[in-house]
């Protein structure tokens, strides 16, 4: 019995691998596509853009993974508590033995999931202060630019167009975007920034205003404008904005952002602009309301102007007054005249009573002594004047000292003969260096030259004028000619002629070191 025991079963050996490796070709072959609906329990994004959650009912938990690429196309956020309805394949993670479901799309279970996860981002982005009224702008009364972010392709942008048409044209953009699906909310997003990156006044101009339509549909086919980043880029449009979103029942939390939010996209049309027809009619009203007030205001004016016109006199009985005065005035100038006359010709009559010529002569007298006095004491003074200045000058000049200068001469021309001695030192060693240094490098010159090479045992060998380096240039050239230290030898020519002597180069004067 007991070597019975000892001996193996039929019962196959695994490896953890190998066992690893069936469990998840069973699960996956069994469960290769499956939909579950569940609620999410712990969601996690990591670095990576993958989004790892869990999937549980009352009872059990499945744990699930969205691979980054299928997380970006997803029309919805994954969010802890919502409950979703989630479909992809199940699978197994040996590392950590445990099965999990790969996801490749989710949606909500249902509208209820879908109002109550709009409601929780709504009270989200309200309590951040994006949808608080004073952030909210007045609309221009009439833009030149309207910036439009719908889809090119649907009736919306048509009834706009033809909306503004009707009312009072203007110049429209528009940013084509997709307007339901998985791709509306970034690129709505990226209209609105695009416009408001525009530069005023450039070559594609700024809009004054921008319009966000899209028609009516369903709660999935409007979620897109529900989505944060769409409301974020909203609230932060520089531009006013009105959202058309759906019909006047639909309300997508693009509406709470905006500064105006029209029922449908053709009375965002009518919102964006007035009627020109009103406005002509109204220009008209108000010109003829001012002619009219200006007429009444002039005859208003003009019935005051008469009033206190009676109330003046007239201008020539203002005249009257003074007429007569001037008229009583010319009666009595004539006698005025002749009596200041008189009265003049009196007085220059007692004036030139005591006038006689022996008073003038006395009075000349007079003054010619009084200057003969003035001039007879005039030449002493200056005299007495000259000597005192002149004995002034002699007191000074017996203070003045020649030989403190004499001192200063003598002293500044020692220094001038000794700073005249050390220039000359200066300059001879000066010319005797740069002398030492022509010659030197005129050794250096020799030295380097070729010419003391060929005193040292060297020659050059020239064929056909030009210089032979080498066994198969010498045969072929016709005639040889050999230069050494002594002369050229030719060969196969006339006779040899001695080279002159290299000129040994004379150091420059002294003139031209400097």
């Amino acid at each position: 019995m007991d070597l019975l025991d000892d001996e193996p079963g039929n019962t196959p050996e695994f490896t953890v691998s190998e066992l690893s490796g069936a469990v998840k070709r069973t699960i996956e072959g069994e469960f290769g596509f499956v939909r579950v609906r569940g609620e999410l329990g712990r969601v996690m994004v990591p670095r990576s853009g993958h989004v790892y959650l869990d999937l549980k009912d009352d009872r059990s938990v499945i744990s699930g993974i969205v691979w980054k690429g299928v997380a970006a196309r997803l029309q919805m956020r994954p969010e802890e508590g919502m409950e979703v309805i989630v479909t992809g394949r199940m699978t197994t993670f040996p590392g950590q033995s445990k099965y999990q479901i790969v996801i490749e799309d989710m949606a909500p279970a249902g509208a209820g999931a879908l109002m109550a996860m709009l409601e929780k981002r709504k009270a989200q982005l309200q309590a951040e202060g994006l949808f608080d009224a004073a952030r909210k702008r007045p609309l221009p009364y009439l833009p030149e630019v309207i910036g439009v972010v719908t889809s090119p392709s649907g009736a919306v942008i048509r009834d706009i167009l033809h909306r503004l048409r009707d009312r009072f044209p203007r110049k429209v953009l528009i940013w084509p975007v997709a307007v339901q699906g998985a791709k509306c909310a970034a690129e709505v997003a990226r209209g609105i920034e695009g416009f408001n990156r525009l530069t005023p006044g450039g070559a594609l101009p700024r809009p004054d205003l921008l319009i966000v339509a899209r028609g009516g549909g369903s709660v999935e086919d409007l979620w897109g404008f529900n989505e944060e980043i769409v409301v974020r880029a909203a609230a932060a449009s520089a531009i006013p904005l009105i959202s058309a979103v759906g019909h006047e029942t639909d309300t997508t939390l693009i509406d709470y952002a905006s500064d105006r939010r029209a029922p449908t996209p053709s009375a965002a049309a009518e919102m964006a602009v007035p009627v020109r027809l009103e406005l002509l009619a109204a220009t008209r009203d108000f010109g003829a309301r001012m002619t009219r007030a200006m007429g009444h205001r002039v005859e208003q004016r003009g019935q005051r102007l008469r009033d206190l016109a009676r109330a003046l006199p007239r201008p020539m009985e203002l005249l009257d007054g003074p007429r007569q005065g001037l008229d009583h005035l010319d009666e009595r100038l004539p006698g005025a005249l002749r009596r200041a006359v008189d009265r003049k010709r009196l007085i220059l009559t007692e004036q030139s009573g005591s006038l006689r010529p022996a008073t003038l002569h006395r009075a000349i007298v007079a003054e010619r002594n009084r200057a003969a006095d003035r001039a007879a004491r005039l030449g002493p003074a200056l005299t007495r004047l000259v000597i005192a200045r002149r004995e002034a000058l002699a007191r000074r000049a017996d203070r003045l000292d020649l030989r403190p200068l004499k001192r200063d001469i003598a002293t500044g021309r020692e220094r001038l003969a000794e700073l005249t001695r050390r220039l000359d030192g200066a300059q001879g060693a000066r010319v005797a260096d740069l002398t030492a240094r022509v010659e030197a490098l005129d050794r250096l010159r020799e030295t380097l030259g070729y010419r003391a090479t060929l005193a040292r045992g060297y020659a050059v060998v020239r064929g056909e004028g030009q210089v032979l380096t080498s066994k198969a240039q010498a045969e072929a050239a016709t005639a040889l000619e050999i230069e050494f230290a002594d002369g050229r030898l030719k060969l196969g020519g006339g006779p040899a002629r001695r080279a002159a002597p290299a000129a040994k180069s004379r150091p420059p004067e002294q003139g031209s070191l400097f």
